[in-house]
């Protein structure tokens, strides 16, 4: 840090030249934070999957319903300790743009399969005790002002009607990833009023079982248990059920990183030109260093520093205005629930900035570390 001076001067030199470099750090990591980001939510049922759960699914599709009498089947089958069901409700609270998960759960079972929500059990206690009760994540809370008390509307879609809904309990996540943006009710509460075609009849199970390792096995096993019947199923850990949605976007993973690195490789070139430039500008000044005695290493490593310095600045900007976006909450709606930049991704993103930052300077680095004095300060 002795120096520090002298490479704070050389950079402020060029003031517009260096605030521009700058800018170009940052906003190429504030994009990259957005592709975190935007990646994250994508695959945000497959980060945080339960290892020791399946899904159960209709094996035309997953909007064909499963008999509710499957459960007890299931229930049978070994290698399974819990199963719980889940219909998909897909209601309009106030404008149809205002979209969120709402799901009727079978409330006997469906907190034990998800320990990773946490309910105070005081609300849980109210929840269950009203048939027209309803549990929302605290996001979606917060999006609409919610909070525990209030009468909540829904106009159904698939079941037609008005329904009306007692907000019982908010519900939280271990995990930042956990999603808290779903809306839960009873599942006797629709199986009340929608007497018609869908009485007796669930969207899909979750299974619970006593092993990962045996997750394979018990999978086969229960479609094996109902081939051949009127309602066959598909099971599917519940990794490879979320995946199957991320790939009905196509290959996210690859796009991102295709992006990414068309950004970054941009950079590389902007910094580099830039370092070229600015020891150019400067060959007779570090001719003079060396013939007062620093040496070729120390010229070398001075450049570099300045690189690294820029990178590391910009760098820095461009992820802390990635993550402040963060903290607004998701801006699409409810499209991305899960908004999140993790500190994984950041602390990635520091490195390839200062990668670049290092590949930038390089070369120039090692330009001026072989200028001969002479030469160099004959130079115009």
């Amino acid at each position: 840090m002795k120096y520090l001076h002298l490479i704070v001067a050389n950079l402020f030199r060029k003031k517009i030249r260096t605030t521009l470099t700058l800018g170009s750090f940052a906003v190429a990591l504030f994009l990259f934070g957005l592709l975190a980001i935007v990646r994250g939510a994508f695959n945000q049922g497959l980060d945080v999957a339960g290892s020791n759960r399946l899904i159960v699914i209709n094996k035309v599709s997953l909007i064909q319903p499963l008999p509710v009498a499957y459960q007890e089947r299931l229930e049978r089958i070994p290698g399974i300790k819990l199963v719980t069901h889940n219909n998909w409700f897909g209601g309009i609270y106030q404008d149809p743009k205002n979209f969120f998960a709402q799901l009727a759960i079978d409330d006997d079972t469906f907190h034990s399969i998800y320990p990773e929500f946490v309910i105070p059990d005081d609300q849980w206690k109210a929840y269950k005790e009203d048939r027209e009760g309803a549990i929302v994540g605290v996001k979606l809370a917060q999006r609409f002002g919610w909070k525990v008390g209030d009468r909540i509307p829904i106009k159904g879609t698939i079941f037609p009607g008005t329904w009306e809904f007692n907000l019982r309990a908010i519900y939280t996540g271990k995990r930042p990833a956990d999603d808290t943006t779903q809306f839960w009710f009873h599942y006797k509460y629709l199986e009340e009023r929608e007497n018609t075609y869908w009485h007796g009849l669930v969207g899909w199970y979750v299974v619970k079982v006593d092993s990962a390792d045996n997750s394979v096995r018990i999978a086969k096993a229960i479609d094996t248990t109902f081939a051949n019947s009127p309602w066959e199923t598909k099971t599917d850990t519940e990794q490879a059920f979320a995946a199957s949605f991320a790939k009905q976007m196509g290959n996210i993973s690859f796009l991102i990183m295709s992006i990414g690195a068309v950004v970054f490789f941009t950079l590389l070139l902007v910094a580099g030109n830039t370092m070229a430039i600015a020891v150019r500008e400067r060959i007779r000044e570090l001719a003079v260093l060396k013939a007062v005695g620093f040496s070729d290493i120390f010229v070398l490593v001075l450049v570099v520093f300045e690189s690294l310095l820029v990178a590391a600045i910009g760098g820095a900007v461009g992820l802390t205005l990635a993550k402040l976006l963060t903290l607004r909450g998701d801006p699409t709606g409810g499209l991305l629930p899960f908004f999140y930049l993790p500190t994984q991704a950041m602390a990635v993103g520091a490195v390839l900035a200062l990668a670049v930052g290092l590949a930038a300077g390089i070369w120039p680095a090692y330009s001026a570390g072989r200028l001969k004095v002479v030469d160099a300060l004959r130079s115009v």
